[in-house]
């Protein structure tokens, strides 16, 4: 199949640097793959970022780290776009002139705004108002015609795709109309939090043993294990709602080992947990092993990450620029 033909997927992630094991195993796992059957285009969102204050050396540098991390868990810059948003400028370009033709009732209808904004009174900005009309903008530039989402960013698909079909309606077909891309049966692993196995594993969790962390060191990952939640019955079988925190330590020593469910209950049967949580620490330290070692080592490398983001950009603006000029022409600015 041409690139032509394939259809074009479109991804991005924040600069947190904090890439979690379940970022990997719901999602990043499965992008060397689909990298081979779709165009893919891979952006660092360095502009969403900045909707909180941060840390202006951090930033750089984690903007760097989840560039090499996403290297690291298999995407290839000669088979996929890689490149950080703010060196495109047509993403802020096409957001302003989006932000036209976005509601004001649309916009203030985002939970994510309103969750950010209790987290963060004292800097309720603009920008944190409007980036759901910058990733619009993020999406529509590369004529995406799928985005990987989770349930929690539906709704910003919806308001993107509300946003182009407006657009089109006006000046006739401009945009293509994305589609959320949710993975197939098996595909895709909903990892829970080790110290809250009710609640998905997130980066934002305030107790930092709840999730792992792609750059953790081994003995920071075994600790966390051994600290992991699971309940006083000393059986390891998967029982999703009776023994939530046993389920989701045998889905992840699974899924890190390559083996079924029913084989790890199978090795685990009548041991207990003070064998089993090692166990699995040990085989999640494995499989991070390779991308924590090949992320130190693109770290170390930076001329040739900034081959890969400059090579990147420029291939972005090429997509970029052309959907831009098209927008810019049906709106009627003069051509420059």
């Amino acid at each position: 199949m041409s690139d032509k033909q394939k259809k074009t997927i479109f991804s991005g992630v924040q600069p947190s640097g904090k890439l979690t094991l379940g970022n990997y195993l719901g999602a990043i796992r499965n992008f060397p793959i689909l990298q081979e059957e779709y165009n893919c285009v891979y952006c660092v969102v360095d502009m969403h970022a900045i909707t909180v204050r941060q840390d202006p050396p951090s930033l750089r540098r984690s903007t760097l780290e989840v560039l090499a991390q996403y290297i690291a868990c298999g995407l290839d810059p000669e088979k996929s776009i890689l490149f950080i948003q703010s060196h495109v400028p047509a993403h802020a370009e096409l957001a302003w002139v989006l932000n036209c033709y976005t509601m004001f009732g649309e916009a203030s209808r985002m939970t994510q705004f309103k969750d950010k904004s209790a987290k963060h009174t004292d800097n309720v900005n603009v920008g944190l108002f409007s980036y759901p009309v910058l990733m619009a903008a993020d999406i529509l530039l590369y004529q995406t015609d799928l985005v990987p989402v989770g349930v929690d960013q539906s709704q910003h698909i919806e308001l993107t795709r509300d946003i182009a079909n407006r657009f089109n309606g006006v000046y006739s077909d401009t945009f293509t109309i994305p589609e959320g891309y949710y993975p197939k049966a098996g595909e895709g692993a909903k990892v829970m939090s080790l110290s809250d196995p009710e609640r998905k594993m997130s980066k934002s969790d305030e107790n930092e043993n709840g999730y792992i962390l792609l750059m953790d060191q081994p003995e920071v990952i075994m600790r966390k294990f051994k600290r992991a939640v699971t309940d006083s019955e000393a059986r390891i079988v998967m029982d999703p709602v009776g023994k939530p925190g046993v389920s989701n330590l045998l889905q992840i020593y699974a899924l890190a080992t390559g083996k079924t469910v029913a084989e790890a209950e199978n090795e685990f049967a009548g041991k207990g947990y003070g064998e089993f949580k090692p166990a699995v620490g040990e085989a999640v330290v494995e499989l991070l092993r390779p991308i924590r070692e090949t992320t130190e080592d693109l770290l170390k490398n930076k001329d040739y990450l900034e081959k890969v983001y400059t090579e990147g950009a420029q291939k972005a603006n090429y997509l970029a620029r052309k959907t831009l000029d098209k927008v810019y022409r049906k709106v009627g600015f003069v051509a420059r």
